[in-house]
């Protein structure tokens, strides 16, 4: 619950800040208008921690850096067509821009920019009223014209005007809605989602490198769920990941099989809970995340109806790899992304296999060869994707995998797994068998390596000599 007079005194604090205060007297002895405004506001009422802190003013963007330049120890204006001006103050990045009046053609989200006079006018463009108030300095006045305050009270989310025209200008604004609801808590309004429904199409204009960054934003909140939901009812997400909403299978009345849909988001919390209670203090793991939501996203395409009632998935691990190397190139994601995220999705049915009876330390080893980096997070995803209500089943999944992981540990005490690898290398193998590089030597030391996992250490010298039996049974 919001309390008025703590969020009060916060934002006299923030007002009273060094950083603040030193631009506040710059911009009020020109003869500027200054006022910080939006996600540092919100935040402070709030009593969330504030960051990097955004002002505008009704200065230019020549004025605004003839300003800053003798407080600043660095400027940048690699905004400024948009009217921004970036500044190292006191040790504190800030972006000062000038007040806009922005108007949208419909066709695509980047507005003509046009500069404002009033800082009403520039706050009644913003995206939700949460993010529309601003805070006048020196001073400090709270300006708040579309009723944030109220909402904030509420823990509502809606746009300042209309959402239909807010949507239509920029349909970002509809990821961004997912967001900020997972990020604060918030639901979203009634007429706000409905016109999150009508214009789901309209996202199809937004380049998919912005929809990543949403997406990625909304996984590095604590409880992405609520906004994946959100996207998901509204229609969005079928517009950016829709093997996610395919998840919502059809139930057969004969043949039953868990909710994909509602498991895979209850993967995503076990996942997220088990990064903190592992990791805790470091930042979100967006690849676990990815690989949490998108590790069943095979199922809809290898679902199989079996006689006598049951349902069967086979290799749905290895299509939903591919669907998810497909849906991520078309996003925009980075390769090592790629890579890791379909490699802890193609994996993540490897361990299932240890519960039904014991690995020989041959197969821990490749378990761990096949994960390599990707390890750690393959005990998380592998652990958060027991959802069963059977507590019997789920305390012996839980042991099992206590189990591989305390073997795991000891070998790798004993042989360094992390770094497996045959005992001699590529040009040893050259020099023994008199071959130059090529086909052969990759033989050779695919069949070292095999040895490798499935005795352990057996020293070089035995190396050698299992080497040269090979390549001389090899004729």
């Amino acid at each position: 619950m919001l309390n008025m007079a703590e969020g009060v005194a916060r934002l006299g604090a923030l007002a009273a800040s060094p950083v603040v205060s030193a631009l506040a007297d710059a911009f009020a002895a020109a003869g500027y208008e200054l006022a910080i405004v939006g996600g540092p506001v919100r935040d402070a009422l709030l009593g969330r921690p504030t960051n990097d802190l955004d002002f505008t003013s009704n200065a230019r963007p020549d004025d605004i850096l003839r300003i800053v330049e003798p407080l600043a120890t660095a400027t940048w204006d690699i905004g400024r067509a948009f009217g921004t001006i970036g500044a190292k103050v006191r040790g504190e990045s800030v972006e000062i821009t000038t007040y806009r009046a922005d108007s949208y053609d419909g066709v695509t989200r980047k507005p003509t920019v046009e500069f404002g006079d009033t800082l009403e006018q520039d706050l009644a463009r913003r995206d939700f009223t949460v993010n529309a108030m601003a805070l006048r300095v020196p001073g400090p006045t709270l300006v708040d014209p579309a009723g944030g305050v109220e909402d904030l009270v509420a823990r509502s989310l809606r746009t300042p005007g209309d959402p239909a025209v807010s949507f239509g200008d920029d349909p970002l604004r509809m990821l961004r809605a997912a967001r900020f609801a997972s990020q604060l808590g918030f639901s979203v309004t009634d007429d706000t989602r409905a016109a999150m429904s009508e214009l789901a199409g309209t996202l199809s204009i937004v380049s998919p490198e912005r929809i990543q960054g949403e997406l990625v934003k909304l996984l590095r909140t604590d409880a992405p769920d609520d906004g994946i939901r959100l996207l998901v009812d509204a229609g969005l997400m079928q517009l950016v990941i829709p093997e996610v909403p395919a998840l919502r299978l059809e139930i057969d009345e004969h043949h039953h099989h868990k909710d994909v849909y509602e498991h895979s988001l209850t993967v995503l919390r076990q996942a997220i809970d088990l990064e903190r209670e592992r990791h805790p203090g470091s930042p979100p793991d967006v690849v676990l995340r990815l690989a949490a939501l998108l590790h069943d996203i095979g199922k809809p395409a290898t679902r199989k109806l079996e006689p006598g009632g049951g349902v069967s998935f086979h290799h749905h691990d290895i299509t939903g790899a591919r669907l998810a190397r497909k849906r991520l190139q078309a996003l925009r994601f980075d390769s090592d992304t790629i890579a890791s995220t379909t490699r802890l999705v193609e994996l993540h049915l490897r361990f299932f296999g240890y519960s039904e009876g014991a690995w020989t330390d041959s197969a821990v080893r490749r378990y761990v060869r096949d994960a390599g980096g990707e390890l750690e997070r393959l005990h998380i995803l592998t652990r958060a994707d027991v959802t069963t209500r059977n507590k019997r089943k789920a305390s012996r999944l839980r042991t099992a995998y206590d189990d591989i992981e305390r073997r795991i540990d000891v070998l790798a005490a004993e042989e360094e797994l992390n770094s497996l690898r045959p005992e001699l290398d590529g040009n040893r193998i050259q020099q023994i068998l008199g071959i130059a590089p090529g086909r052969e030597v990759g033989e050779a030391y695919r069949f070292l390596m095999d040895i490798r996992l499935d005795e352990g250490v057996i020293g070089p010298d035995a190396a050698e000599e299992r080497l040269r039996a090979w390549w001389a049974a090899r004729g």
